[in-house]
């Protein structure tokens, strides 16, 4: 990572963002090729109806394939069914399976609203990068998830 306080906003829905958080799915799918390295923190956006970063997560591996060998990799991790993770993938020629370790549950959750007061946020369809000053915004918008966010990015930048 050329920006050693990168991290990565995914967007999942409240389901899944639970089942991550509880360490019960620790496989998140995606229909198109994620390349971020190992360590790389992970901070969980819950769709509406919940719309918040509720936690976070690390990246322990990400596995680039066909969406037949993602779901043979990780069917009992993902946390779907075959019919759910076949409707998700139609027309897909390629997935991702990212592999995520040390879940962290905030004791908060940072709103949506929050976020915004902070300055321009806009929760992305599937993922994005943040850059060390969107973190300094999510921060401040929630000043308790502040040292979870530091010592990911340390423990990220020193990998």
């Amino acid at each position: 990572m050329s920006d050693p306080e990168r991290a990565m906003l995914l967007s999942v829905h409240p389901r899944f963002a639970t089942a991550i958080l509880a360490g019960t799915k620790t496989v998140e799918v995606r229909r198109q090729r994620v390349a971020a390295p190992p360590g790389t923190p992970v901070l969980l956006y819950a769709t509406a109806p919940t719309m918040a970063i509720v936690g976070m997560a690390r990246i322990a591996s990400v596995q680039v394939a066909s969406p037949g060998e993602v779901w043979s990799a990780s069917r009992t991790s993902a946390g779907i069914s075959r019919r759910e993770y076949d409707e998700y993938m139609t027309g897909a020629t390629s997935a991702s399976g990212l592999s995520l370790e040390e879940p962290i549950a905030f004791d908060a959750p940072v709103p949506l609203a929050a976020l915004r007061t902070a300055g321009a946020f806009h929760p992305p369809q599937s993922y994005r990068y943040l850059s060390g000053e969107d973190l300094r915004r999510v921060a401040a918008a929630a000043p308790g998830i502040e040292a979870a966010l530091t010592g990911a990015v340390l423990a990220a930048s020193a990998e």
